[in-house]
């Protein structure tokens, strides 16, 4: 599975998922503001059903909730899963946001991603994660709104709900903040535990 499709059955299978830690906001330790907010979920699912002709794999979480899931032809262990294995689900994000002082050297925009994949023979396991980062003037404040209006280096313009007010202290219309989105996403298949 490519990390997109991964990240995209991590969402679909969402329904029963359980929230690890939501919108934490801090401020990390840096020369320059810098604030972050970060999210874990996690979702533990068992496998009801195995369709090798098909590619299909069938899941369901603890409130029943099932979703049928297609796999491609990148998936090589397919043949190891069987009704009753575990099938898990984490996915990560980090935003951070650090206003740059106008003598820095304002990088480019960057991207970059890696994956793993489980070896031949071992149950199917695979993750992935990928960060962007791109330099965004701040073009607005709307400290009523808790808002800031941000502007990419292609001139695109987004506004951006800020979680906590005191933040909006750190940034003036005209600063430049580098922000950084880390997304990384694990699923993994287990053999389902005798006993149980």
């Amino acid at each position: 599975m490519s990390p997109r499709v991964l990240i995209a059955a991590f969402f679909a299978l969402s329904i029963g998922s359980i929230t690890v830690t939501a919108g934490q906001e801090e401020s990390v330790p840096s020369a320059n503001p810098v604030v972050g907010t970060e999210n874990l979920e996690a979702l533990h699912a068992t496998v009801t059903a195995v369709d090798l002709d098909a590619r299909e794999i069938t899941v369901a979480d603890a409130e029943g909730n099932s979703l049928t899931l297609a796999l491609g032809e990148d998936v090589k262990n397919l043949p190891q899963v069987v009704v009753g294995d575990q099938f898990d689900v984490a996915y990560y994000e980090l935003i951070t946001f650090e206003a740059l002082s106008p003598d820095e050297a304002k990088p480019a925009m960057a991207a970059g991603s890696a994956m793993e994949t489980a070896k031949p023979g071992d149950k199917p396991a695979e993750s992935a994660i990928g960060e962007v980062a791109v330099v965004a003037e701040v073009t607005a404040i709307d400290k009523a709104a808790n808002t800031v209006d941000l502007k990419g280096p292609a001139g695109n313009t987004r506004t951006v709900v800020v979680s906590n007010p005191e933040n909006l202290e750190m940034v003036e219309v005209g600063d430049e903040l580098l922000i950084t989105v880390t997304k990384a996403v694990a699923v993994s298949v287990t053999a389902a535990q005798s006993g149980k």
